[in-house]
């Protein structure tokens, strides 16, 4: 049975033209002007042809409109001179204030959360995703099914930001939402457990496992492609990566680690998003070491690795799990702030200032995450014949050489390994 939750959203979304709000609260820690142009972008990443941006200070919510009678009637306004379809709130709308606001613009209207689920459900790329998508996007829709949708030209419809059931839908549909999401669950579930046992075959190899958390457009799928010389999509693009990517990388004494790159994370991350992609980020709460990605030329920089540092203690990411700042973007500062900057990081042992576009900086970030990882490492002496040359080559792997000499048909190492690879090698054919 097809209902109005699983119509395609291509044909209401490409190309609509919008009217972005931000509410801006007296509390709020952001900059108007970046939080609105994050808001475009997010709205730009699906079609949406923004017209006009705008901001008014709230004081207090209004539970109909959030906004105040006067603001609602100057944005009312903004709306038919932009000529606008929809209107997109940076903020999260009840159900009751996002129908009394399409009544009162005469426009579409969707919040924060409707609005990134609407990208993720365009960017997953995997089975795994569109599914932690589905279950997200129907875990928020089940809320907004009231009855109250009669104001509207047509009978609400679509799986998008700009469908919803209709009225004499609403119960059918509540029900096999409940039975879809409860299938998801158990779909999900299962690709927890698969990931579970990848997650316990390369303990057992045992690789260090290296991910890359940050802010979305960070620059973590540029840092990645540098680091593994993979080709994951890396454009100028909020959520440009949604899938987790893992590839192998050498590192100075190691042998293997693997790299993850994982989904940006973003203020006020809808908590279905943060529920449903729980599988996913297992990746980053199971990891070694976490390189967290910071666009340090953004204005709201600091905010926004609140926001990350935030969302990593949401899915269990435990405070003792080493982690290392990578400052990108060096390339988009002036000389004065880049001279402060490297300044700082010089004075931290915990941030490493890169370019990851140029590549500035990435050499001695890749030293840095080869310290942190092989600090518990120790020096050995092992005595090899000289002929094993089999020998030999699993020393250099996996550890670091540091000093060789050969007596008697007998070769001598002097390595720095972590204590778990010399017990790997003490065993060889054993």
């Amino acid at each position: 049975m097809t209902t109005g939750f699983e119509r395609d959203r291509d044909e209401f979304s490409r190309g609509a033209r919008a009217v972005v709000v931000f509410p801006e609260h007296g509390a709020s820690s952001r900059d108007v002007a970046a939080r609105l142009e994050e808001t475009a972008g997010l709205a730009a990443a699906i079609g949406v042809v923004v017209a006009e941006k705008v901001s008014y200070r709230v004081r207090g919510a209004r539970p109909s409109t959030l906004l105040g009678s006067g603001q609602v009637e100057m944005l009312a306004a903004t709306v038919r001179m932009e000529e606008a379809e929809l209107v997109v709130f940076d903020a999260s709308l009840t159900p009751v204030q996002q129908r009394n606001l399409e009544k009162e613009l005469g426009a579409k209207v969707i919040d924060r959360t409707g609005l990134i689920l609407e990208i993720f459900g365009e960017r997953a790329a995997t089975a795994e995703g569109r599914l932690q998508v589905e279950l997200a996007h129907l875990d928020y829709q089940a809320g907004r099914l009231v009855r109250s949708w009669t104001h509207l030209e047509r009978q609400r419809g679509g799986f998008g930001f700009l469908g919803g059931p209709g009225e004499t839908q609403i119960e059918a549909d509540r029900r096999l939402i409940r039975d879809r999401m409860a299938r998801l669950k158990r779909e999900l579930e299962q690709v927890s457990r698969t990931r579970g046992l990848h997650r316990e075959r390369r303990q057992r190899a045992p690789w260090p496992v290296i991910a890359l958390v940050g802010y979305t457009n960070a620059g973590k799928s540029t840092l990645f492609n540098r680091l593994t010389g993979a080709d994951v999509m890396a454009e100028d693009l909020l959520f440009a990566t949604l899938d987790p990517t893992l590839r192998q990388i050498s590192l100075p004494g190691l042998d293997k680690a693997i790299l993850s790159d994982t989904v940006g994370f973003v203020s006020e991350l809808p908590t279905q998003l943060v529920a449903a992609f729980k599988a996913t980020l297992e990746e980053v709460i199971s990891a070694d070491v976490l390189i967290h990605v910071r666009d340090i030329a953004h204005p709201d920089t600091a905010a926004q690795r609140a926001d990350v540092e935030s969302v990593l203690k949401d899915i269990g990411v435990a405070l003792e799990t080493p982690r290392l700042e990578a400052w990108n973007k060096l390339d988009l500062l002036d000389h004065d702030e880049r001279t402060e900057l490297l300044g700082e990081a010089e004075r931290r042992d915990d941030v490493v200032a890169i370019s990851a576009l140029s590549g500035e900086g990435v050499d001695t970030l890749i030293q840095t995450i080869a310290a942190m990882l092989t600090q518990n490492h120790r020096r050995y002496s092992i005595t090899l014949d000289s002929a094993d040359g089999a020998g030999a080559a699993w020393l250099h792997a996996h550890g670091e050489v540091l000093g060789q000499d050969v007596e008697n048909d007998q070769a001598i190492y002097e390595v720095r390994m972590s204590p778990r690879d010399y017990d790997r090698f003490s065993q060889r054919g054993a």
